[in-house]
């Protein structure tokens, strides 16, 4: 891209359907309406092992969810990236290059 020049947005709805999910479930499990995983992922109609990797979005920082939500998140970043196993620290989640947009930031 020419110097100065802004990468588009590009909003990735899969994965932000994913995040809302997550977090919905996320409240869900907290305020005690369902006990358990397995409990909300039969009712949801999805296998307890796909809504445990989904909550796990839920751990990502908050500038990270703010991204992808502004569909600043690099063009490498699907949900089936994210699905795959991250550091749990906030700051670990920054330093990991190529694994939140390529340059190790978004």
């Amino acid at each position: 891209m020419p110097e100065g020049a802004t990468q588009p947005r590009r909003t990735d709805n899969t994965l932000i359907k994913a995040l809302a999910r997550a977090f919905r479930w996320k409240r869900m499990l907290e305020s005690g309406e369902f006990a358990t995983i397995a409990g909300l992922a039969k009712r949801e109609g999805i296998a307890p092992s796909y809504m445990t990797r989904v909550l796990r979005l839920t751990l990502l920082a908050p500038d990270i969810i703010e991204a992808i939500l502004d569909g600043k998140q690099g063009p490498e970043v699907t949900l089936a990236q994210k699905l795959e196993p991250f550091p749990v620290e906030w700051a670990h989640q920054q330093d990991r290059s190529g694994q939140f947009g390529g340059s190790g930031r978004w």
